[in-house]
């Protein structure tokens, strides 16, 4: 006879499914931002600001805060995900978060000293999409969860 626990496994739904890859997928770009070879020019990452000439994968500009950030979006999507209404939070909130940073992105110079995350036009874009995919994951995966109301399936809604 198998020997249960006395926690029940309990089944994620789909919002926090998504939620949860959502935040590795943080955690895995702020640990890649720390290692050379991933990251160009890492002997010349800063703090903070634009003078930093790190590059994630070649492309998208980072720095030490970049990097902190997004690992603290990533480990504050880990424990949002535990529960439905926190995973909508987390990925409408956050979806909305990184449409404001694009919208700072777009307004803000490169070599602006209000720059001092720093975004290049390539985080920009990966910001834009980044905002809107996660405000759809955040409002439409599950229109029920966290109503009180039974878990729908998209091929339920009209």
């Amino acid at each position: 006879m198998a020997h249960q626990s006395g926690r029940s496994r309990t089944r994620r739904s789909p919002v926090q499914l998504a939620a949860l890859a959502v935040a590795v997928l943080f955690l895995v770009l702020g640990v890649a931002g720390f290692v050379p070879g991933i990251t160009t020019g890492y002997g010349e990452m800063t703090f903070a600001g634009h003078h930093s000439e790190a590059k994630l994968l070649g492309i998208f500009q980072v720095s030490i805060l970049h990097n902190l950030l997004h690992l603290g979006f990533g480990l504050a999507g880990l424990v949002l995900a535990r529960r439905v209404a926190g995973a909508r939070l987390f990925l409408a909130g956050g979806g909305a978060v990184y449409l404001a940073l694009w919208l700072y992105g777009w307004a803000t110079e490169d070599e602006s000293a209000a720059n001092f995350i720093p975004v290049n036009g390539a985080d920009d874009f990966l910001h834009l999409g980044l905002g809107f995919g996660m405000l759809a994951l955040g409002l439409l995966l599950s229109n029920n969860t966290g109503t009180g109301g039974r878990l729908d399936t998209p091929i339920d809604r009209p």
